[in-house]
């Protein structure tokens, strides 16, 4: 069997979560395209969608949305747990740290009983929110701020982040912005947690190990990084001179390119709205200039090659005008696909069988044992 490196294009598993056309630019969450989600849902609604397959009804929204609501505090012991943490440490590994931690409060693996799969479904996306937003403060030297149980779900973690009850506007957005980022099939993170789910461990596992994939930089951190490059670049008239650099030394340009899109990737253009809208009303970024420049010179040279902005370039800028710190942009990633992930989990469990790949042996044939004594000392003297 040849190798194929990242498994890429290797179907692993069979899913009716997301459906992905590359060629056509369209994503679909259980079917529905993620336009309409954007437009008309809500991000605890879509969370339903995805995990439980279908829309909810009135009642079944307004009880889900009760649920999280009820579960968003946090034990008094999490809270000294993340004041044990230090204030240097990267916020990812602050809630990856915290949501395995979760294990230990409601250890009870009973991944048979209906019950307290929706009661873990629940307590995920109520806290990790809660989380995030308690670290930042306590690295900050102050104490977390209680969830507001007046405000939504979007509404409330900015309050929490930023300690002010945020714009209607900047709620909405936010909230689509989770929406967008909530499921995208099979990619790392998903995978790692498909992979720690078919071992039947807890969801709280299963999270936390999702969330380690998606700390690192090739998955979840080109949002942060997209911010650099432009403000590397600096303004928009060295856009061009920057792209050909780029591509020159052939060097990655950030936010550009994915794995399963020829074109601009769905959410990139929802995104970009987004952030109009949000520049119209509270002033632009002025790297927003800098990235639009950027973009219209990548299409002339890299969109012959179906290279094209993807949902990282235009985030991180809505992300900074809500107030986000930078460092925070992947957790935020992560309070979105904790809804994917926890799908990803659910289906997992109903038709699992443990991952267990094969390899193409590299090493070296059979070999004859030297003793101690009889091996060569290779250190220079």
């Amino acid at each position: 069997m040849p190798l194929r490196p990242g498994l890429e294009g290797v179907p692993v598993t069979q899913s009716s979560i997301c459906d992905i056309d590359g060629n056509q630019g369209s994503l679909k969450y259980r079917g529905y395209p993620i336009t309409e989600l954007a437009s008309n849902s809500s991000f605890l609604e879509t969370t339903f969608l995805l995990i439980w397959g279908e829309l909810p009804s009135k009642q079944e929204l307004s009880d889900f949305e009760r649920e999280v609501q009820m579960h968003r505090r946090l034990s008094f012991r999490v809270r000294d747990m993340l004041k044990c943490f230090p204030e240097s440490g990267h916020p990812m590994d602050a809630l990856q740290s915290s949501a395995a931690a979760l294990g230990l409060f409601y250890s009870r693996r009973a991944i048979d009983d209906p019950k307290y799969i929706y009661n873990a479904v629940i307590r995920l996306v109520a806290k990790i929110p809660t989380m995030v937003a308690a670290f930042q403060l306590i690295r900050k030297g102050q104490d977390p701020i209680q969830p507001r149980d007046d405000l939504p779900y979007s509404s409330n973690f900015l309050y929490m982040l930023t300690e002010q009850e945020p714009d209607p506007l900047s709620a909405k957005v936010f909230d689509r912005c989770l929406i967008l980022h909530a499921e995208h099939s099979l990619n790392a993170s998903t995978f790692s947690a498909r992979v720690t789910a078919s071992t039947l461990t807890d969801p709280y596992a299963v999270v936390a190990s999702a969330v380690g994939t998606l700390a690192g930089p090739l998955h979840g951190g080109a949002n942060e990084d997209v911010i650099a490059m432009l403000e590397e670049i600096g303004t928009p008239h060295k856009a061009g001179e920057y792209l050909d650099n780029a591509i020159k030394n052939k060097q990655k340009i950030m936010g550009f390119g994915h794995r399963e899109y020829r074109v601009k990737d769905p959410r990139a253009s929802i995104l970009q709205n987004f952030g109009e809208e949000l520049f119209a009303r509270f002033g632009k970024d002025e790297m927003y200039e800098v990235a639009k420049s950027l973009e219209e010179e990548a299409i002339d040279r890299l969109g012959p090659k179906g290279i094209y902005p993807n949902v990282d370039f235009y985030s991180g800028l809505i992300y900074r005008k809500l107030g986000i710190p930078r460092d925070l942009f992947t957790p935020v990633f992560a309070i979105s696909r904790v809804a994917g992930w926890l799908a990803h989990w659910r289906e997992q469990l109903g038709a699992n069988r443990i991952f267990r790949p094969s390899q193409i042996y590299t090493g070296m044939k059979t070999r004859t044992w030297t003793a101690l004594e009889e091996r060569p000392n290779n250190k220079d003297e």
